[in-house]
Parts: C-alpha cells; sequence; structure tokens
C-alpha cells in the first residue's frame, strides 16, 4: 500500500463510497446488512487495488440529520454505538489520505463541496459504489452526468435490499446517466488514467 505522502492531488479517476458509513438503523436496515456486508468486501478489495494506483477515494456520507457532527464523529457513532452498520464500517474503515464529504440530501453534490473537490483533484471519471443504488447512488450518478463526469457503478459495489430494484436502478443510470456498470473485476483502469 502507498504511503501518505505517495497520494498525488491530482486523479483522473475516483471512487467515491456513498453511505457505507451507516448505522442501518432504519427500517428495511436488517434487511439490506447481508447486501452492505457483501458490498463492503468488494469495495475494499476494490479500494486497495485503486490505492496501488494512486487512485484517491471520496467517502461522501449522509449526517443522518446530525447538523453539527463531523465525519469522523459518523465513524466513531458507527464503530462504537452497537449499531446493526458496525461490521460494514470496519471493513471499510477509512484511512488518513481518503477525502470525506457530508451531505444532507440524496445526491452527493446537493449543497456540499464534493464539485469543487473533484475540480481540485482533476477528476474526469467517477466510479459510484454504495448505498442504495435507486436513491443515493443514482442521484449522485445524474448530478454527475450532469456535471459531465464519466460515471461507473459497477453492480457489485452498490447496495439495495431488493435486488430487482438493484437491477433496474443500474438500468436506468445506464439509460438516462451514460454510465457504464460491469462488475469493478471488469473495470480496465489504464483507459481512464
Amino acid at each position: 500500500m502507498k504511503k501518505p505522502a505517495d497520494f498525488p492531488d491530482k486523479s483522473k479517476v475516483v471512487l467515491i463510497i456513498i453511505d457505507m458509513i451507516n448505522d442501518l438503523e432504519f427500517e428495511d436496515g436488517d434487511k439490506m446488512l447481508p447486501f452492505a456486508l457483501e458490498a463492503a468486501h468488494n469495495i475494499a478489495e476494490f479500494k486497495e487495488l485503486l490505492q496501488q494506483k494512486s487512485i484517491p477515494t471520496i467517502y461522501v456520507n449522509d449526517n443522518f440529520g446530525k447538523w453539527r457532527s463531523d465525519f469522523r464523529q459518523l465513524v466513531k457513532h458507527v464503530l462504537e454505538d452497537n449499531v446493526r452498520g458496525e461490521a460494514v464500517a470496519k471493513i471499510l474503515q477509512p484511512i488518513d489520505d481518503d477525502y470525506f464529504v457530508i451531505k444532507a440530501r440524496h445526491s452527493g453534490f446537493f449543497g456540499t463541496t464534493l464539485e469543487t473537490l473533484l475540480q481540485h483533484l482533476g477528476a474526469e471519471t467517477l466510479i459510484l459504489s454504495g448505498l442504495t443504488a435507486d436513491m443515493c447512488v443514482q442521484f449522485t450518478a445524474q448530478d454527475a452526468h450532469m456535471r459531465q463526469f464519466n460515471v461507473i457503478v459497477p453492480p457489485d459495489l452498490v447496495v439495495c435490499a431488493n435486488q430487482n430494484t438493484k437491477r433496474i436502478a443500474l438500468s436506468q443510470m445506464a439509460e438516462t446517466c451514460k454510465a457504464e456498470t460491469p462488475l469493478s473485476s471488469n473495470i480496465n483502469l489504464e483507459e481512464y488514467l
């Protein structure tokens, strides 16, 4: 793994992890947990591959209505307060070089610094992961497409409580956002660097 100083401030490709640092203490959170755990393992493996190529990760996370919180407090809450999403957060615990953006609504772009950060990084292609495919991932994909980013949404890196809903969301993102939807193992990163 690269050392902190090895990560560049510029990258054409960025991994965005949406709402995976999550207590999952909501209706259907119990149904979502097995899918979230599977995706978390896939995201962690893919993130490690990207780190070897000095591709940064941005955690884009809901504030859970806690307007005075910051990302570190959210991570601490999920890891230490005996919540359903603890195992997922342990798998995807951020490292010092990861970026983070707190969002208040569905899209990672709405009312946040995400667009400014992506411009600073020189990002052109966004690989979206997280939960849920039919809500926050899809809204973020739409806003990314509107801002002329290339969008990739690997099905093995996104979560829905209902797999049919996930298939529909991926199909909609492919059609309306021109999102590519290959499995993460089939992404040729060199094509985007």
